[in-house]
């Protein structure tokens, strides 16, 4: 069911809670000499085991699953209860479908150990910007963030094709075997063994001094607006199969057109854009994402200027993402900047973990705001479509708005050194609203994951 979705996604997503955590260990606490290589190996390891268990202590094959989806499933029920009522796995009847509890438990696993290893990705990425040469800092982020999002570009496409084609046990193997084949390289991964690390209590105080300089409040404060500001309209998806009859594939293409442009964003700010004023950049992209964004007014009257539905909604949708590339960059250089050196973990993902929580407070208001106007399905079905037009219209103008706060972000990065170096620019109260902020968007989320697990549907799911 939805509310059971919403149960495992919340699930898988909650370790991300904790990356503050997790960078802070790290930080703090080498493990067998190393303070990345070495957590980075346990993260991709629980991940591996996690989809090893659910390989082996389930049945995942394309056959289980179209005899699920059949309807021939009581039989599979009471495996099912048999499964759930094991006292050991020596009792376990195998070949079953996972119950949703055990495949709930191996998506947490997973989870945290994926979200584990990406922070002490960061943290590594964090480091090794700081070695840049100042004529070129950016470019090693650049570079790795599109590596990123070339992996995921080309993981969109091809999972789709090998669940269609092999089901689900297929794709949990390469969730299994891939992490574990990242292994060899994070053993040649180069990291000073035993290096000094500072207190606990000394690296707080820096992390603290660093929050209070107004280097950081202030762009973190922009960054936080802005993101806040990018309100959804959350009946989209609901429009565009309701409306215009999109199918599941349709639905899956303009997912993965949306990663390709994604990636193309992040290529195009690397060789075109790196070099630009930050405030240019937002101001431009903005501008033109508002644009595109007020043409889906067009789609929904039906204005396509001779195009397919599909095709107007590929290319806007896509744009928008394109653009979303473009600006993702900026913020992330600007973030490396801040970091204290000897807690790159803590405070990046301090930094990251702001930036992320106001996209989930956004998505929270898209969804207060499907009741300004009726735009149910059912209304939908009988043509009334003038609250699509006004959500959309309300949407686009919040997302603009955004524009307004750009005089927070510092221009360049000798600007953003500048601030830095100012003794004078630091502001206890500004470093205790950016905690406040950062630590109740934490308490926001993790109160939210903990809802959708003990008490699926309570946001309306079915």
């Amino acid at each position: 069911s939805e509310a059971q979705q919403a149960t495992i996604s919340s699930l898988k997503s909650l370790p991300s809670t904790f990356k503050l955590v997790f960078g802070f260990i790290s930080d703090n606490f080498p493990m067998m000499g190393y303070r990345r290589k070495s957590y980075m190996l346990l993260g991709w390891f629980v991940t591996s085991l996690s989809m090893l268990a659910l390989l082996f202590f389930s049945d995942l094959s394309k056959e289980a699953m179209e005899r699920n989806n059949s309807g021939d499933i009581e039989d599979y029920a009471d495996q099912r209860v048999q499964f759930a009522n094991a006292k050991d796995l020596s009792t376990t009847s195998f070949g079953t479908p996972p119950t949703i509890a055990f495949l709930s438990f191996s998506l947490l696993l997973f989870g945290t150990g994926f979200w584990l290893a990406d922070v002490m990705g960061d943290s590594i990425v964090a480091e090794k910007a700081k070695l840049e040469p100042e004529f070129s800092r950016g470019h090693l982020q650049s570079t790795c963030y599109a590596c990123r999002f070339f992996g995921l570009m080309i993981a969109a496409p091809c999972s789709t094709v090998i669940y269609s084609t092999y089901g689900p046990k297929a794709v949990v193997v390469l969730m299994a075997a891939l992490p574990a084949s990242i292994v060899p390289l994070i053993y040649g991964l180069k990291e000073t063994k035993n290096v000094p690390v500072a207190s606990t209590k000394e690296q707080c105080a820096e992390i603290y001094q660093t929050v209070c300089s107004r280097a950081v409040w202030q762009p973190m404060g922009f960054v936080y607006l802005y993101n806040v500001l990018q309100v959804g309209n959350a009946a989209w998806k609901q429009f565009l199969k309701t409306v215009l009859g999109f199918t599941s594939n349709q639905l899956n293409a303009l997912l993965i057109a949306a990663y390709v442009l994604l990636w193309l964003g992040i290529m195009a700010y690397k060789k075109f854009f790196i070099n630009w004023s930050w405030r240019s950049v937002y101001v431009t992209t903005t501008l033109l994402n508002g644009i595109f964004s007020a043409l889906q007014i067009l789609l929904i009257k039906g204005i396509t200027f001779g195009l397919s539905p599909f095709i107007f909604a590929l290319g806007d949708d896509a744009f928008a993402d394109f653009i979303g590339g473009i600006q993702f960059l900026p913020t992330t250089i600007m973030m490396v900047h801040l970091c204290p050196s000897g807690s790159e973990g803590a405070s990046y993902a301090m930094f990251t973990t702001m930036s992320n929580s106001a996209y989930t407070l956004a998505s929270a208001f898209s969804t207060l705001l499907l009741g300004v106007w009726d735009v149910s399905k059912e209304v939908m079905e009988r043509g009334e479509l003038t609250g699509m037009v006004n959500l959309t219209a309300l949407t686009t103008c919040i997302q603009v708005s955004g524009v307004l706060f750009v005089g927070l972000l510092p221009r360049t990065k000798d600007d953003l050194s500048n601030l830095h170096a100012d003794p004078m620019s630091g502001s206890k109260i500004g470093g205790f609203i950016f905690l406040f902020v950062t630590f109740s968007s934490v308490l926001y989320s993790l109160v939210v994951g903990v809802l959708n697990i003990i008490k699926p549907g309570w946001a309306g799911e079915s």
